[in-house]
């Protein structure tokens, strides 16, 4: 049985960390050293980029921290604000680039050394692109030649670089040892698709083929993030994620927060920002986040102060509700049944439209009022997709 020796384990005092029968493994170091969590993140987020590719036909891309993604996104061209607020204006990318793009501009904060993921070969703008942003790993099913060679130089060429096969085919029972004790289960190969369009419960119903598409992204991310989760989605992007918390609503309240920022991130006063020289693309991020948040430490403002050439004025809370009543036709998935209608009373408040649950609560019929109030249309899907 040939293995596969990793850095360490989940932790750095957890030694003797290894992949066993490595010889059948459809993954391939080319670059760099992996670590246990390396090899999570890279297995789960390579799942992820190929089921949307499968399920929308488009490239798909994650970005990928703690076996759960910050952002995930297939392909779908950019306009100039959201180019801007990426800071990609002018700069020629691939489809599949484009796509890491629009995933890592979800949460940019929490994407900060992240896995990159992608479902098609790897060219060398994804490359020229990774170069520019703080990134420990990347998987991939195939490169090019000339990206191959760019990204080894990344990190001072540390940066890990993982191959797979997109045609591998695992045992349809998989096993944990937690404990000293071995779990089994059948693997969650429940395949994501249009039919979980079919169960439409509000009056309106009528859910046109962008949403679908936002919805199926939203809720094949959320098949391969910590549960709870929830997820928002807009023109073929996630643009917030809740993840791994106790209660739904604070899934949703998080994910609502963070589709709240992006949107705020595209505010003119936002785009017009001028940095000093030298500053770092990490400092710009967390000078742009510390002069949305309003609750931070006068220690952490002096410090997002500190790289603007003239710091701008801050948004009023009236500005805020302002600018974001401007966000609409957002997409809303949750990986199990809303318990309470205030998951919908908070999505409202960030421009959600369409919503696929999987239904069969208690108090369905509230839930189910609730988005009617809002002018919703809701799916049932009948599906669960916790992810542990």
């Amino acid at each position: 049985m040939k293995e596969i020796c990793l850095r360490y384990g989940m932790n750095p005092n957890q030694s003797k960390a290894k992949v066993q029968n490595a010889e059948n493994t459809p993954i391939k170091i080319l670059n760099g050293e992996a670590s246990y969590i390396n090899f999570l993140d890279a297995l789960n987020a390579f799942q992820l980029v190929r089921e949307l590719r499968q399920a929308t036909g488009q490239p798909a891309a994650a970005s990928f921290k703690h076996v759960s993604p910050a952002g995930a996104a297939v392909y779908s061209p950019l306009n100039k604000t959201l180019s801007e607020s990426y800071f990609i204006e002018g700069v020629d990318l691939s489809p599949l680039a484009i796509a890491y793009a629009r995933a890592r501009g979800t949460d940019r904060m929490s994407s900060f050394g992240d896995c990159a993921a992608f479902s098609d070969e790897v060219d060398i703008t994804v490359a020229s692109l990774l170069k520019t942003e703080v990134s420990d790993m990347i998987v991939a099913p195939r490169y090019t030649q000339e990206a191959l060679e760019n990204l080894k130089q990344k990190k001072k060429g540390k940066y890990l670089i993982l191959e797979i096969d997109p045609n591998y085919v695992p045992d349809p029972i998989e096993k944990r040892t937690v404990f000293g004790i071995t779990l089994e289960q059948q693997r969650n190969d429940v395949q994501i698709g249009k039919k979980v369009f079919n169960h439409i419960v509000t009056t309106q119903c009528d859910i046109p083929d962008n949403a679908k598409k936002d919805l199926l992204v939203a809720l094949i991310t959320l098949k391969y993030t910590q549960s709870n989760s929830i997820c928002f989605a807009l023109d073929g992007q996630t643009i917030g994620i809740g993840a791994g918390q106790q209660s739904r609503i604070h899934c949703t309240r998080l994910a609502a927060e963070k589709a709240d920022n992006w949107w705020l991130r595209q505010h003119p006063r936002a785009l017009n920002m001028k940095f000093r020289e030298g500053i770092s693309r990490v400092e710009v991020n967390n000078a742009i986040d510390g002069w949305l948040n309003d609750d931070i430490t006068e220690v952490e403002n002096e410090q997002w102060k500190q790289c603007f050439e003239e710091v701008p004025t801050r948004l009023s809370k009236s500005e805020k509700r302002e600018w974001l009543k401007s966000l609409k036709g957002v997409s809303y998935a949750s990986d199990a049944f809303l318990p309470f209608r205030d998951n919908i009373d908070r999505a409202a408040q960030s421009g959600v439209k369409y919503v696929v649950q999987t239904g069969n609560s208690l108090r369905d019929e509230q839930v189910t009022q609730a988005a009617n109030e809002y002018g919703m249309i809701m799916a049932h899907s009948g599906i669960r997709v916790f992810h542990h």
